[in-house]
């Protein structure tokens, strides 16, 4: 049996997003239902891949291994759910670097790919944002937008974006399992 992946935006889908960066494991907090929803998708045989901009580390904001440690807990709330997390992939570069890895580049999707030959065009993407929607696109996966994080105002400021909304993420992992 082929494997089943999703693609995860973290800040605003799995965590609650902050203007000022989440900058240390405390900072980190789950968007209510996130990690149950990455334990239903777990459950479902769906093999789950974070791609994250991170360009708190560009801004020197914080280090490497201080996101390390929030990806660190943000893994352990995520088994302690009853989910896994196959990989994370994170862009440490800020948005004035030219970069393939920064979405709304798709360098980190065409990774994943590689790394785990698989066909992107059968891979769900949850984000919250335009440029999530826009590197999934990009690859030809399957964009799904939330409106926690950036989700309202990546609606508001988008109304002609033609892609499944939810809620949250736990909406979006319920359809993307009834559609297994």
């Amino acid at each position: 049996m082929t494997s089943l992946y999703v693609i995860l935006d973290r800040d605003g889908v799995i965590n609650e997003d902050s203007a000022d960066f989440i900058k240390s494991a405390e900072e980190w907090q789950p968007v209510p239902g996130s990690l149950d929803a990455i334990a239903l998708l777990h459950r479902h045989g769906y093999q789950i891949v974070v791609i994250t901009n991170q360009s708190g580390v560009a801004r020197g904001l914080f280090d490497l291994e201080t996101l390390g440690k929030i990806h660190a807990k943000m893994l352990e709330l995520v088994r302690q759910a009853g989910g896994d997390v196959l990989k994370i992939y994170f862009c440490p570069h800020g948005p004035d670097n030219d970069c393939d890895c920064r979405k709304p580049k798709a360098g980190l999707f065409r990774q994943f790919a590689q790394d785990y030959n698989v066909d992107l065009r059968q891979v769900f993407a949850v984000g919250d944002s335009l440029r999530d929607a826009q590197a999934a696109t990009l690859v030809g996966a399957k964009p799904i937008l939330v409106k926690t994080g950036k989700g309202l105002q990546t609606l508001e400021n988008n109304p002609q974006l033609q892609i499944p909304v939810f809620e949250s993420l736990y909406g979006a992992a319920s359809y993307i399992t009834a559609s297994k």
